[in-house]
């Protein structure tokens, strides 16, 4: 049966038989299904419902056909004549939920999530809350993968793509060029094999004299693999055969085994089983960690999460330990599959238990650290779509790599994606005393985005050190806060910044706090009429105090002007309004012989920052409203 789909299905499928008396033509299409011929299946079911021959109990055994096929346009149509049956199985309406995810219905299918659910479903009531914000999240942020063509895609299956050596091996079922095929009947495509090419090469043309050398492929499936950094060792999936014979379980199932391989003259030969395989579940997808102790793999072995799950097994000098599943937070009661370690020792996988699009999405992982996994993390689109995205692989540069869909668009069931990334950017500096220029340890250092809203937050270390991602073509401001020294506020900006640039270097320097040790009126607010940007008579008077003050007593101050509207009006018009006020205000201090150096920023925040609970729900004085029509100063520095 296809490799990829033997691993993994994103539903749970209610397989049990009908208890009414089977036709003939019913039990042609059951043993189809039981045998996991569902292209042949679908065609039996959709006879029997056209002769209305036992049509509801067909209709579920269709829809899971499309199912088990990953084909949810299909399966959709036929789960939602499902539901609509009397008495149908709670299972079916999370089977529904989950092939509109595959069509991008999200609104319909947290519907039927809920549904199923309070008919006693297991799933969390979090979970569906929390879908929409989700979806908006993965599709409004900004993609750090980007696609490029790959010319060898076939009709048929093509997956697995790994480089290795000036080499592009992978997984196809395009062997239809040969005398003797074997068909799958899971799809009725051709069995898997591995092939190998040039990546260098640009010859779109790869047919059976690209298979792999050696004794690796055999006339049923070969999978996923993984190379050893001396190119010389092989790890691979491939169907229980061993010595032409096809180990089946009691149920007449064929399982997946991983073996290994070794390069000799050219050929990948001296083919081994490895010890801890079974025939009665399933080992596949191998992947190693960088220094190649450990051997990671996907297994449905008895005693997982569920589904299929992540494990890993030691690898010494005296073989192989005994498997160890990853756990929580990698795996789920779902499927998680297809490990991946890039060269960075981080892990990859595809899954359809953590939130995603679809069917299977790609994640990565996130460690502490002590380098222990405690966030699972969507690549987001373009990687992942609302299809199976899975297979995923990066080159030793982190920056470009492959994976696959069955998404639309593309040549055949499974297409290969190669991706490319910008590199990561990111603010670094020392943070130093003005004074002693001596780096300053502990400071906290906070990226703001153009509002002014807080995104990450860090402390220097004790070399004064610090560092924070950020996205290219966007401006930020870096704001640094430490006892004992002024608040330090610079605008940064990632705009025309060199695709191949990673870090944005800033001079902070903070200077001690004097004003402790000579105290200084506090600066006060001037407040704005409604609707209005003039400086008010009464205001002139603390202007002009504050222009003595920096004139006369602080010739060194430096300040900002922060200007704010009450929450009246739309939120483009606020920030506008309040925009003016910080420009007249400034204006003044100019005009009165304020150097504008000494004036850092000017800025309006609209409604932000409100001082009281008048928003535009709560009903308020216009004396209330007028504490919120304001323009502040924030002594930045002085020295």
């Amino acid at each position: 049966m296809r490799l990829k789909n033997h691993m993994i299905s994103s539903i749970v499928l209610v397989m049990g038989m009908a208890s009414f008396s089977q036709t003939g033509l019913q039990k042609k299409a059951d043993n189809l299904f039981n045998k996991f011929s569902f292209v042949a299946a679908t065609n039996a079911y959709k006879e029997l419902i056209s002769k209305n021959d036992n049509a509801d109990y067909a209709t579920r055994q269709l829809a899971n056909c499309y199912a088990y096929l990953r084909n949810p346009d299909s399966a959709v149509v036929y789960y939602k004549k499902v539901i609509k049956q009397p008495n149908v199985p709670n299972q079916y309406y999370y089977n529904y939920a989950q092939a509109l995810r595959g069509v991008q219905d999200y609104k319909e299918s947290r519907i039927w999530l809920k549904r199923f659910k309070d008919e006693g479903g297991d799933l969390k009531e979090s979970d569906i809350v929390n879908d929409n914000d989700f979806i908006n999240k993965i599709y409004n942020v900004k993609p750090h993968y980007f696609l490029k063509d790959v010319n060898f895609n076939s009709k048929f299956s093509d997956f697995g793509a790994y480089e290795k050596n000036g080499n592009t091996y992978f997984i196809s079922s395009r062997d239809e060029g040969v005398i003797l095929k074997h068909i799958d009947g899971w799809n009725e495509e051709p069995f898997l094999d591995i092939y190998v090419k040039a990546t260098s090469s640009s010859d779109s043309i790869v047919n059976n004299k690209f298979k792999l050398q050696g004794s690796v492929n055999t006339v049923y499936h070969e999978g996923s693999l993984a190379i050893s950094k001396d190119g010389k060792t092989l790890y691979f999936s491939r169907s229980d055969f061993n010595e032409q014979i096809l180990g089946k379980t009691d149920e007449n199932v064929t399982n997946l085994k991983i073996y290994k391989a070794n390069l000799v003259d050219g050929k990948w030969t001296n083919i081994e089983e490895l010890p801890f395989n079974s025939s009665t579940y399933s080992i596949a997808h191998p992947a190693l960690n960088n220094d190649e102790t450990k051997l990671y793999f996907t297994s449905n072995m008895p005693g997982g999460m569920g589904g299929t799950d992540i494990y890993y097994v030691d690898i010494n000098s005296n073989g192989y330990g005994t498997p160890q599943n990853l756990g929580a937070p990698v795996n789920t009661n779902k499927n998680e599959s297809f490990p991946f370690i890039n060269n960075d020792g981080k892990l990859f996988l595809a899954s359809d238990g953590h939130p995603g699009l679809g069917l299977l999405d790609i994640f990565e992982t996130v460690s502490d650290e002590n380098d222990k996994i405690i966030n699972v993390i969507n690549l987001g689109i373009p990687v992942n779509s609302s299809k199976d995205d899975f297979s995923f692989f990066m080159n030793e540069d982190g920056l470009s790599g492959y994976f696959a869909s069955n998404r639309n668009g593309g040549m055949g069931s499974d297409d290969i994606y190669a991706f490319y990334r910008v590199p990561q950017l990111k603010i670094e500096d020392t943070v130093t005393d003005a004074e002693t220029n001596k780096p300053i340890a502990n400071a906290t250092v906070t990226l703001l985005d153009s509002r002014s809203s807080s995104l990450d937050t860090v402390k220097t270390g004790e070399n004064g050190h610090f560092n924070i991602n950020i996205d290219r073509d966007t401006d930020y401001y870096i704001q640094v806060k430490k006892d004992d020294y002024l608040d330090y506020t610079k605008a940064v900006s990632s705009k025309g910044i060199d695709k191949n640039t990673t870090s944005i270097n800033t001079s902070i320097v903070l200077s001690p706090d004097k004003i402790k040790s000579k105290p200084i009126t506090e600066l006060q607010s001037i407040y704005f009429d409604y609707n209005n940007y003039d400086i008010r008579k009464e205001s002139t008077v603390e202007l002009d105090r504050i222009v003595t003050l920096m004139t006369t007593t602080y010739p060194d101050m430096v300040i900002k002007i922060e200007s704010y509207s009450d929450s009246r009006g739309s939120s483009k018009y606020n920030n506008k309004l309040s925009q003016k006020r910080a420009k007249t205000t400034y204006n003044y201090l100019i005009n009165k012989g304020i150097n504008p150096e000494r004036i850092s920023e000017y800025k309006g925040y609209g409604e932000q920052n409100l001082t009281n609970q008048c928003n535009d729900a709560a009903p308020c004085t216009e004396e209330q409203h007028q504490l919120n029509r304001r323009t502040q100063f924030i002594v930045v520095r002085m020295y």
